[in-house]
């Protein structure tokens, strides 16, 4: 069995990024001062020092152009990692994103692909209000030709990008901002890729599913040791992967605890909440005991005050609330 180290969720996307630079010199990364300031949540610092400018090229602030040169090079065979600063920058690339990278294959009939990875944090937590601050992930998991995922823990960004890479077709990877900071456990050495599809059970229960992703799935995972507290057993499952959803899972996790919270930081009005809840209502409706719950961002620009922020946003004290809520009825 080998070693186990221990990796701060930033370090573990630097470390990423560094491995599949020395693996495939195909590889590079590109985006608004990811090169001498090194990124600017430092998922990138040291790296222009190994690599050089050819490989860690810093972009002006223009999404739209510099994740349309991503494509380009992708589809003239290279693996392109555009970082994105946040979520809310990527609208600027919208237009590239969906209509052109999303699509490509489809048009030309499968003679081109684009193997293409965008990263980007997202989420609130850090007071840098509404327009550094959203969760739009949905947003993207509604558009067919694309994968998303999710990672919530050290060894999944650790191991996902390197998996994405090898994909032909473009792999949106949204890391939440709060998480970068975490500390998490991966082996020393060994294969440490990562399946970018199915989602994954972090913490087993029989009374009620909690069903989220991201920045959310440590909210989840303390609300239900504290339910634990009363006997009530959550099983908390983190979807990892938006597009294409883990149905299996979900499905199978509801049938058991025949009771299902979906915890989603976007807005509950055309949620991916909402396609998770119609998800189980379509494969598992005679399972269910009680109707499916939501916990969802207040519909409100993200405040900028502290308080208001984290009134805004789902919390463990609303996740343990909608649980006793949805055991009451």
């Amino acid at each position: 069995m080998s070693s186990q180290r221990k990796l701060t969720y930033r370090d573990a996307v630097r470390e990423a990024i560094q491995d599949a630079m020395r693996r495939d010199v195909r590889v590079f990364l590109m985006g608004e001062d990811v090169g001498r300031y090194g990124g600017a949540y430092g998922c990138s610092k040291g790296l222009l020092a190994e690599f050089g400018e050819e490989r860690i090229r810093d972009t002006p602030l223009a999404e739209a152009g510099f994740t349309g040169a991503g494509i380009g090079a992708a589809l003239g065979g290279m693996r392109p990692i555009v970082e994105i600063m946040t979520v809310n920058f990527s609208l600027l690339a919208l237009d590239q994103i969906v209509n052109t990278a999303a699509t490509i294959r489809h048009m030309s009939g499968g003679q081109f692909s684009v193997p293409l990875v965008i990263r980007m944090a997202t989420g609130a937590g850090r007071q840098l209000a509404a327009q550094h601050s959203h969760s739009l992930e949905n947003w993207y998991a509604h558009v067919p030709g694309i994968k998303v995922i999710a990672p919530a823990t050290v060894p999944d960004a650790r191991g996902m990008l390197w998996t994405a890479l090898q994909d032909p077709d473009p792999v949106i990877i949204f890391e939440h901002a709060t998480l970068y900071n975490d500390e998490g456990e991966i082996a020393s050495e060994g294969d440490l890729s990562m399946p970018i599809e199915g989602a994954a059970i972090r913490r087993p229960g029989t009374d009620c599913s909690i069903i989220t992703y991201g920045g959310s799935l440590k909210k989840a995972i303390r609300a239900a040791e504290e339910l634990q507290g009363e006997n009530i057993s959550c099983e908390v499952i983190d979807l990892r992967v938006l597009r294409p959803l883990d149905a299996k899972s979900i499905l199978a996790s509801v049938e058991k605890t025949h009771r299902a919270l979906v915890v989603d930081e976007g807005w509950r009005t055309g949620s991916l909440a909402a396609e998770v809840s119609a998800l189980i209502m379509e494969g598992a409706f005679f399972s269910l005991d009680v109707p499916v719950a939501r916990e969802c961002s207040a519909e409100v620009p993200i405040p900028y005050a502290r308080h208001l922020e984290t009134a805004a946003t789902p919390q463990v004290a609303g996740i343990v609330t909608a649980v006793h809520g949805l055991l009451r009825q």
